[in-house]
């Protein structure tokens, strides 16, 4: 189970809660081409402070493997994905942690008073992409996790440069006779939100570490 961080001090201030701009441009992304990149989503000291609780985590021996598959069925799969998480536990919580989820649940509300969708929870985790580490295209929604509907990615990574790596390629499926894509480079405060079940998407390997919080906005099971 996840433990609270014991090192980080963090108080949440009116700067660092959700932007009803950012609101808007995820409703509207949702409710137009099914995607949507927000810079500067989380202000500089809260993805630092989010970088740091990650890799003390991560020394406490608090990551995993990721697995794949259906829960009572998941295994490793190094040939699909090599990443390693750290899931966010709702009920045992730092101060910090508490913010990024009262965070992802006033987006979850904005979105559900615009739009309808009947999003009723949000799940999330850490996501540490160690130099070389990838994970092939793939779908959030799938037979085991159908009830996620938006997915959300944050970037915790400082300086990042293109020749790093580690972007987030998004297929578009609306590309009619040849295959596109989006690349995206996790660079630190960046938000990415898509439809779960219509982007296929897959991390590029990276030259250096990656980190990021990934999350979905959920209807009921």
């Amino acid at each position: 189970m996840l433990q609270a961080a014991a090192v980080h001090d963090f108080a949440p201030s009116r700067t660092a809660q959700i932007d009803p701009a950012d609101i808007a441009s995820v409703v509207d992304a949702l409710n137009g081409p099914g995607w949507c990149v927000i810079p500067n989503y989380l202000q500089r000291e809260v993805w630092q402070s989010l970088a740091a609780d990650a890799r003390d985590l991560h020394r406490r021996g608090q990551f995993r493997l990721a697995r794949v598959g259906r829960k009572g069925e998941s295994k490793v799969r190094p040939d699909v994905r090599t990443d390693r998480v750290c899931w966010i536990d709702p009920l045992e919580t730092s101060l910090l942690q508490q913010d990024y989820l009262e965070r992802a649940d006033a987006m979850r509300q904005g979105i559900n008073e615009k739009l309808t969708m009947g999003l009723f929870d949000f799940e999330g985790h850490y996501a540490l992409y160690p130099p070389g580490c990838f994970y092939r295209r793939h779908l959030d929604r799938f037979a085991d996790a159908r009830h996620r509907t938006v997915s959300c990615i944050q970037y915790l990574n400082d300086k990042w440069r293109p020749g790093d790596g580690g972007d987030l390629r998004i297929y578009l499926p609306e590309a009619k006779t040849e295959e596109k894509y989006v690349d995206i480079q996790p660079i630190g405060g960046t938000a990415v939100f898509f439809l779960s079940g219509e982007f296929e998407h897959m991390v590029m390997p990276s030259t250096r570490e990656r980190l990021s919080l990934t999350g979905w906005y959920c209807k009921r099971r």
